[in-house]
C-alpha cells in the first residue's frame, strides 16, 4: 500500500527553485538564496569556512555558545580570531563592536548570532550591520533563532552571509537550512584557496552546479520530506503574515516573563534588560540554592510535552529555558509552562503565587 510520507514523487528541480524564492521573499532579500540538505550547522560552518581562512582575521562576537561555536571553527580554518565577549545576560552593543575594528582595523569577517535561544538574548543587528560595513569587513549572520520572530532584513543591514533554520519560530524540521549569499561572499570565497570545494560544505559548489546553471540540475538528491515540510512553513507564515507570526512570538516572551516576576518563589529573567530579549525563547534564573534541571525534571513529570529545558552545560543548575517558539508560541503553552514551574518550586517549599502570574500573562497578552 502506498504512504504519503513515503512513496513520493522525486522533487523536481523547479519545485526547489520555488521553495528558495519563497525562502527569499520571507527575508526581503534580492541575494542568492541556497538551500542546503542539513541542520542549521552545515551552512554556517561551510560559511566560516568559506568565508575566513589564513590571511583573515575574524571579530567574533560571542554572547552565547553558538559564538564559542564559532571561534573554534575559525580558528581551525587558519584565520586570527579576536573573540568579543559580552555577558550572557545582555546583549553586544554597536558601539562596542565598533571599538573593537576599530582597535583591529585588519579585521576583515564578523561573525555574529542574532538570537541566542539558549542564553536568550538578542542582538541589535541593523545598528551593528552599519558599523562593520562602514569597515568593510565581511559579516556573517546566524539568525536560525531570529528568523521568524523577530525582524530579519540581511539586504537592508548589510549581512553579507544569513544562516536559517525552520527548527525554531518557522516551526518546522531541523533537517533542512538556508543562507542568503552576497555577490562580496561569493568573491571572498572564489578568492579563498582554502574555501570548501567539491566537498558537503561547500557553497561554491552550489553556485557553479545549481545557481550558474540556471538552476536547472540539482546537485545531488534533496531531502524531500524536509524540503517539504520547509515549504508548508513558508505557506503558513505567508498565510499568516509574517507580521503577525513575530507579534505572537513577542507577546509569548513578554508574557513568560511577566508571569515569572509575578509568579514569584526567586524565579527571575535572566537576561536583564527586556530590550535584550530574544522573543523565541525566554531564559530565567532559578533561585540560589535550588537547582534548575531539577525543577525542570519536576516539571515535565506533571506535563511531558511543556517547552521546558534546563540551561546546557555550566548553565544546567542555574537556567530554565522557555521554548515559546513554532506551535508553543500561544498562551496555553505561557500559561502551562509558567503552572508547572510554579508547582515545581512550590515542590522545594518555596512561595509561589500561581494566580498572579496567570493575572500577569492575561494583562500582558491582552484578549487571552
Amino acid at each position: 500500500m502506498t504512504h504519503p510520507l513515503l512513496d513520493l514523487p522525486p522533487l523536481s528541480a523547479a519545485r526547489f527553485a520555488e521553495i528558495e524564492r519563497r525562502v527569499a521573499g520571507l527575508l526581503a532579500t534580492e541575494q542568492d538564496v541556497v538551500i542546503m540538505q542539513g541542520e542549521a550547522l552545515l551552512p554556517l560552518e561551510g560559511c566560516i569556512r568559506g568565508g575566513a581562512g589564513p590571511g583573515s582575521t575574524a571579530l567574533n562576537v560571542v554572547t552565547g555558545p553558538y559564538g564559542q561555536t564559532f571561534g573554534g571553527w575559525l580558528r581551525d580554518c587558519g584565520a586570527e580570531v579576536v573573540d568579543l565577549e559580552v555577558s550572557f545576560r545582555s546583549a553586544v552593543t554597536a558601539e562596542q563592536v565598533g571599538r573593537a575594528l576599530a582597535e583591529h582595523p585588519e579585521i576583515d569577517f564578523v561573525s555574529l548570532v542574532h538570537a541566542e535561544a539558549a542564553t536568550g538574548n538578542t542582538n541589535p543587528v541593523a545598528e551593528i550591520g552599519e558599523v562593520v560595513r562602514d569597515h568593510g569587513a565581511l559579516f556573517m549572520l546566524d539568525a536560525v533563532a531570529s528568523v521568524g520572530a523577530e525582524p530579519l532584513l540581511p539586504d537592508a543591514w548589510g549581512v553579507d552571509l544569513c544562516v536559517i533554520g525552520a527548527q525554531k519560530a518557522m516551526g518546522g524540521p531541523a533537517g533542512v537550512s538556508a543562507v542568503s549569499v552576497s555577490g562580496r561572499a561569493w568573491e571572498r570565497m572564489a578568492a579563498n584557496p582554502k574555501a570548501p570545494r567539491r566537498s558537503y560544505l561547500s557553497l561554491l559548489d552550489w553556485k557553479a552546479r545549481w545557481i550558474d546553471g540556471g538552476r536547472r540540475a540539482l546537485p545531488h538528491a534533496p531531502a524531500q520530506l524536509e524540503m517539504l515540510a520547509l515549504e508548508a512553513c513558508l505557506e503558513r507564515i505567508e498565510a499568516t503574515g509574517p507580521d503577525v507570526v513575530m507579534a505572537r512570538h513577542a507577546s509569548a516572551a513578554a508574557a513568560v516573563r511577566a508571569g515569572a516576576v509575578a509568579l514569584g518563589g526567586g524565579l527571575e529573567p535572566y537576561v536583564h534588560d527586556a530590550q535584550n530579549a530574544a522573543p523565541v525563547a525566554t531564559t530565567l534564573r532559578v533561585p540560589e540554592g535550588t537547582d534548575a534541571t531539577s525543577l525542570v525534571a519536576a516539571a515535565l513529570a506533571a506535563d511531558p510535552g511543556l517547552p521546558l529545558i534546563a540551561g546546557g552545560g555550566a548553565l544546567a543548575k542555574e537556567m530554565i529555558r522557555v521554548n515559546h517558539y513554532g506551535p508553543d508560541a500561544t498562551p496555553g503553552a505561557v500559561r502551562a509552562s509558567l503552572d508547572a514551574l510554579g508547582a515545581a518550586l512550590a515542590g522545594t517549599g518555596r512561595t509561589v503565587d500561581p494566580d498572579a502570574a496567570r493575572h500577569a500573562v492575561a494583562d500582558t497578552w491582552p484578549g487571552h
